[in-house]
């Protein structure tokens, strides 16, 4: 993670929607590609900077309705679990998407998903879990897969019915959890809603047993484990997901010595999520810890109402650096390379290759590329292209 290759002076050349070649430019180099692909379209990056489009593993784009009023809560002292346990938070939030109509979802997430495109994000995970209910969760999905199937970002779903208890299986999350397994997922793999599954490992909401139990039925019903980890306490819920095969375990604040340990001795990506983190205001995870033990960390937005209203991978980079003292090249490949491999979209995206997807963005003039997370509250990205195409903000998502 702690090298990130340049090539000076460069080319890359599209053909339809994949890299058919790069390296290093001179005036013989590009003549003898003009000569080889007549009526080739040119692009001129015009000093700016070509990289992999961003790779977001871990958001909540689908939801319906703010909570700005949790976000002042917060500044007046009330902790994240204080808020959940006067009805706010992920209960807040499913409320509100219980009343809204899959048309209403379908735009609101548009206008996130033309919002990211345009900053550099080229591919996404999006769960579920604001629904809570079998109806609400079915209806999150079917979003999900219209918007995977209505533009160009590649877009993996992920169920997360496990997200919180509902209130009316208050005292009773042994059958909500059978509700989920026994209802909702055949639906699932009926339909081809979710890719993945995951839980809330935490105090308050689910066991490492409980996740485990859930992962499993998941997997016998077609979905790739995947788990909310040791966020706000130590829950087990890294050893859980490692025990489950899980391809990530994502948070990872209150991580310690020996998940780190059982991290590098596995296959499971370890995802921060450092604007939740820094929204919520909760201790830094031991990223350097992580990547010294050999852990491929992956880099994520956690976009969602309450805990990080923003998909802005670039302040994500910047974060990372600023809090977790990554460098510029490890933040990078964090969100692209590695986030790529945590939602199984490794083969095609997350890096400059011969046979990926042509999906890159090109920033402005730069000096290095080490001033992208250096200049954290500007946008310097000029152009972005989307398998082969360069696209606006106008032709995305359009319901």
């Amino acid at each position: 993670m702690s090298r990130l290759n340049c090539i000076e002076e460069a080319y890359l050349l599209v053909h339809g929607d994949e890299i058919h070649d790069f390296g290093k430019s001179d005036s013989d180099t590009l003549a003898r590609l003009r000569n080889e692909n007549r009526g080739i379209q040119e692009l001129d990056a015009k000093g700016g900077t070509l990289m992999p489009g961003w790779i977001d593993s871990h958001t909540h784009i689908v939801f319906a309705g703010s909570r700005e009023k949790e976000f002042t809560d917060r500044i007046k002292g009330l902790s994240y679990e204080e808020i959940a346990l006067r009805g706010g938070g992920i209960l807040n939030s499913a409320e509100r998407l219980r009343k809204a109509s899959e048309p209403e979802l379908l735009e609101s997430a548009a206008r996130r998903l033309k919002e990211v495109a345009m900053l550099g994000t080229v591919a996404l995970e999006i769960k579920s879990g604001y629904g809570l209910s079998p109806e609400s969760e079915l209806k999150m999905l079917r979003v999900i897969k219209k918007l995977a199937e209505s533009g160009p970002l590649a877009i993996r779903s992920t169920f997360l019915g496990a997200h919180a208890v509902p209130s009316e299986f208050k005292g009773n999350k042994k059958e909500y959890i059978s509700v989920l397994i026994r209802e909702v997922m055949p639906e699932i793999q009926k339909h081809g809603l979710a890719e993945f599954c995951d839980v809330f490992c935490e105090q308050n909401y689910f066991s490492a047993d409980e996740t485990k139990e859930i992962l499993e039925a998941a997997k016998a019903h077609g979905m790739l484990p995947k788990v909310h980890a040791e966020q706000l306490s130590h829950s087990g819920g890294i050893k859980a997901g490692i025990m489950s095969g899980a391809v990530s375990v994502d948070h990872l604040e209150f991580a310690n010595e020996e998940d780190i340990r059982m991290l590098a001795d596995s296959e499971t990506i370890p995802v921060v999520l450092p604007g939740a983190q820094f929204f919520l205001g909760l201790k830094n995870p031991p990223v350097r810890k992580m990547i010294e033990a050999g852990c491929a960390v992956a880099l994520s937005s956690d976009y969602n109402p309450g805990s990080c209203p923003s998909g802005n991978m670039n302040q994500m980079v910047s974060l990372a650096c600023i809090m977790y003292k990554m460098t510029p090249d490890e933040a990078i490949i964090a969100a692209t390379t590695n986030s790529a491999r945590a939602i199984g979209l490794s083969e095609k995206y997350g890096s400059i290759c011969r046979g990926k997807k042509a999906s890159f963005f090109i920033t402005q003039a730069i000096p290095t590329y080490n001033f992208l997370p250096y200049a954290f509250g500007s946008n310097l990205i000029d152009t972005v292209v989307i398998n082969g195409k360069s696209v606006s903000k106008n032709e995305l998502y359009k319901f």
